[in-house]
C-alpha cells in the first residue's frame, strides 16, 4: 500500500485539532475531498503507521510521524515549483516562519489560487484542494506551511520548520 500526499494532508488535519476525529463525511467537507477518500487516507495512514487507532479513534502516532515528515516528505512528495503567480503564501512565507524570517526582495513561494492575495512563485500544495481547507483552520495552515518549508526551504528554513513542527506534534493530541 503506498502513501499518497492527500494522507499526510489528512494527518496533519487531525494533528491540528484537538477533537476525536469528526466523522468521515464531515472531514471530507474540511479537506474539500470525497468521504472515501478521507476514509483511504486515514486507512493508508494507518497501515503505515502515521497514525493509530485507540479504541474507535485515530490519533497521530508522534514520533514516526514527525520522523516522516521530515525524512520522507521532502523526498516522497517534492514541490512543483512554477512562474510567478498569485496565491497563498506558503513554507518560510507563511505563519509561523514569516515571524521568525524577513523576506527579502525575492517573491515569495505560494500556492496558486485564483482569490490568493500574495503574488511569488508558484509552490504545489500536497494536495490541490489543501489551500481551501487551510484558509478554514488556521492551525492546518500553519502545519502544512510547515511542511512545505521541509519540502522545498533552504537549510534554515527547514531546521527552523523541523524545531516548530516537532514542538508542535509533541504537544497535539
Amino acid at each position: 500500500m503506498l502513501l499518497k500526499p492527500q494522507d499526510v494532508v489528512v494527518a496533519l488535519k487531525l494533528a491540528s485539532s484537538p477533537e476525536p476525529r469528526p466523522p468521515y463525511s464531515q472531514l471530507a467537507i474540511e479537506l474539500a475531498m470525497s468521504p472515501s477518500e478521507a476514509f483511504a487516507a486515514v486507512e493508508r495512514a494507518l497501515h503505515a503507521g502515521l497514525l493509530v487507532r485507540i479504541g474507535a479513534v485515530e490519533r497521530i502516532n508522534r514520533k514516526p510521524f514527525i520522523e516522516f515528515l521530515i525524512h520522507g516528505v521532502p523526498y516522497a512528495f517534492p514541490p512543483d515549483r512554477g512562474s510567478l503567480s498569485r496565491g497563498i503564501p506558503t513554507a518560510h512565507a507563511a505563519p509561523p516562519l514569516n515571524r521568525q524570517l524577513s523576506q527579502g526582495n525575492e517573491p515569495p513561494p505560494v500556492w496558486p489560487w485564483p482569490e490568493g492575495n500574495v503574488r511569488g512563485y508558484a509552490f504545489s500544495p500536497l494536495y490541490k484542494h489543501a489551500p481551501a481547507a487551510a484558509l478554514r483552520d488556521h492551525n492546518f495552515y500553519e502545519l502544512l506551511a510547515l511542511v512545505d518549508a521541509l519540502r522545498g526551504g533552504r537549510a534554515r528554513e527547514r531546521e527552523m520548520a523541523r524545531k516548530e513542527l516537532t514542538s508542535r506534534l509533541q504537544s497535539s493530541r
